[in-house]
């Protein structure tokens, strides 16, 4: 079984940096296909960023050039390095799992993951 635990959330200034990880328990993690959603309470879940097993990444618009996607399949880990915060990337952040190595052009829709963290907060004050 598979587990998900985010860490690194936390309050920020607009224009601050910072380092969210996810730790994964379980079998595979180098061939799972990686995602960071957040979703505010007043909206929809976002799907953020994806990574492939191989490590090719795609981005939401909205965080292009701001945030960065890495795994380390050595430690079992997935990041989002956030620059150049802004107050509306305030929400909660959580990684998911799904079982292909590729996570293909609708990485982004929720419904398609297995396995989900508990998520962590980020709040971006201006």
């Amino acid at each position: 079984q598979v587990q998900l635990v985010e860490s690194g959330g936390g309050p920020v200034q607009a224009g601050g940096a910072l380092k969210l990880s996810c730790a994964f328990s379980g079998y595979g993690y180098n061939m799972y296909c990686m995602v960071w959603f957040r979703q505010d309470p007043e909206k929809e879940r976002e799907g953020v960023a994806a990574i492939d097993s191989d490590g090719s990444t795609n981005y939401a618009d909205s965080v292009k050039g701001r945030f960065t996607i890495s795994r380390d399949n050595a430690k079992n880990t997935l990041y989002l390095e956030m620059n150049n915060l802004k107050p509306e990337d305030s929400a909660m952040y959580y990684c998911a799992a799904r079982g292909v190595r590729w996570c293909g052009g609708v990485w982004y829709r929720p419904g398609l993951y297995d396995y989900w963290g508990q998520g962590t907060q980020v709040t971006v004050s201006s």
